[in-house]
């Protein structure tokens, strides 16, 4: 083999972690290689995040043609075009791509396409994808390659070809009936959008409820909404097997309370959990071990059992959210830098983008009950918050945890516009400030923000 190419860092897998850890190292003078085996850019700006919200705010648009008699607006005959639809979200991916490569170029990342392993300690090969090969070495090797959707191990299920994320955002047909088996986000997201487009969409659970992590009120809600838009729901039910072809036909075996069932479709989305790419990487022969899920074994630094490797994002076991990931980069970065900082007890917002939206962070009802730990519950129905009544938007509700001490826990928003309410309860959380905070605010009107004044100078007293 040839001698390798040396750098001070080799970043391999681009998303959101890897590529701002290549940028920053690249900006202050370190030779920098990023290696990606897929899209420049990882899977937010390519096949998941922006790209699937793109397609969930074009069944937006759809549902306000569905109701243009509700806002006053006559119209014709109007279809949906899916060729279109995907086109739209092409245009954007296409974008961001050059957005991408011009950081790269902007900041000195060398970045090339291929499969990145590891042969040693500080050693990595990398497969080329116009082929060949190239051995580097570094001091400092990052690693954040992902994860990809899971494929469980049902009979027929691999056979039948299905969608997942990546393929239901490239659809330029619209299913007759979509089979989706999962009710987490992935599932209740392209459930809903596929909906509005104009497929018959069945959701497959095998937990009793949708959102089953959620409280149960915010399941219930879920469910009320999906119910409400069309779309059927089968909760704990076990797929026994699988015929047929996803795109033609397909023939699902199910096992339900109620006993054995077959449900037929024309098109199959599994969106039942992630699975990490942490596969054929060599991480054995650099010292890195994994956890007995995949993921790459990381201390609260990030730092793997190999010194001079870091894992993040995905890979490393962080919670699947791009907002994360780009955390996890800034604690590399800021301890490289001498810092101390922790993954431990941050805080991890979410936002499923459903329509409306549910927004969430801290702790839920559920999870304090399970702790032990005191709470006074506040409450609002969406209806309440008057911006909602002019935009038509009246479905949901805003909930928040409140301690004796009257700090915020936890803060849960289920309505339009939900995921926007998130930082000013974050900033309370995040400097203990008391929901009095939040409560005392002159906040513009009409806004949704008006909300959470409403939603905290409604708290029980102690």
């Amino acid at each position: 083999m040839s001698t390798p190419e040396q750098y001070d860092a080799i970043v391999i897998g681009s998303g959101e972690a890897g590529k701002f850890i290549a940028w920053h190292l690249a900006s202050q003078g370190s030779r920098v290689i990023a290696i990606e085996k897929d899209a420049m850019g990882g899977a937010c700006p390519n096949v998941a995040c922006l790209p699937s919200k793109n397609i969930v705010h074009s069944a937006k648009v759809a549902s306000y043609f569905q109701r243009g008699s509700e806002f006053g607006i006559v119209h014709g005959d109007w279809r949906v075009d899916m060729d279109a639809v995907r086109a739209r979200k092409r245009k954007m991916v296409d974008g961001l791509h050059e957005v991408h490569q011009n950081n790269f170029k902007k900041n000195g990342a060398e970045f090339v396409m291929g499969f990145g392993s590891l042969t040693g300690p500080k050693t990595v090969q990398v497969d080329l994808n116009a082929g060949g090969t190239r051995a580097l070495t570094a001091d400092k090797i990052f690693i954040d390659t992902g994860s990809r959707a899971t494929l469980d191990p049902i009979p027929g299920l691999r056979e039948s070809r299905p969608l997942t994320h990546i393929e239901a955002l490239e659809l330029d047909i619209l299913p007759d009936h979509l089979l989706v088996l999962g009710g987490g986000y992935v599932g209740l997201e392209l459930a809903q959008a596929i909906r509005r487009f104009g497929s018959r969409v069945t959701v497959i659970e095998r937990n009793p409820t949708l959102a089953h992590r959620e409280d149960p009120d915010v399941s219930e809600a879920i469910q009320q909404l999906f119910h409400d838009e069309g779309i059927d729901i089968i909760t704990s039910a076990t797929i026994s097997s699988i015929e047929g072809i996803s795109g033609a036909n397909v023939k699902l075996h199910l096992t339900l309370p109620t006993g054995s069932s077959i449900l037929e479709g024309t098109h199959l989305l599994v969106a039942t959990g992630r699975t990490p790419n942490t596969q054929n990487m060599g991480l054995e022969l650099a010292g890195v071990q994994t956890t007995p899920s995949g993921h790459i074994q990381v201390n609260d630094r990030l730092e793997t059992t190999a010194p001079g490797i870091w894992a993040m994002g995905d890979c490393a076991g962080s919670p699947h959210f791009t907002h994360i990931s780009f955390d996890d980069f800034r604690t590399v970065r800021d301890n490289l830098a001498g810092a101390n900082r922790s993954t431990t007890n941050r805080q991890v917002p979410s936002c499923t983008f459903t329509d409306p939206e549910l927004a969430h962070v801290g702790l839920s009802e559920t999870e304090a009950r399970q702790q032990g730990i005191a709470y006074r519950l506040t409450r609002l129905p969406m209806l309440a918050v008057l911006r909602t009544r002019t935009l038509s938007e009246t479905r949901g509700f805003l909930k928040a945890l409140i301690a004796p001490d009257d700090r915020i826990l936890g803060f849960t928003a289920f309505g339009t516009g939900a995921g926007e309410l998130l930082p000013a309860v974050q900033l309370a959380m995040a400097n203990n400030l008391p929901y009095t905070a939040i409560r005392n605010l002159i906040i513009s009107h009409p806004t949704l923000a008006e909300g959470l004044v409403s939603l905290f100078s409604a708290v029980p007293p102690n």
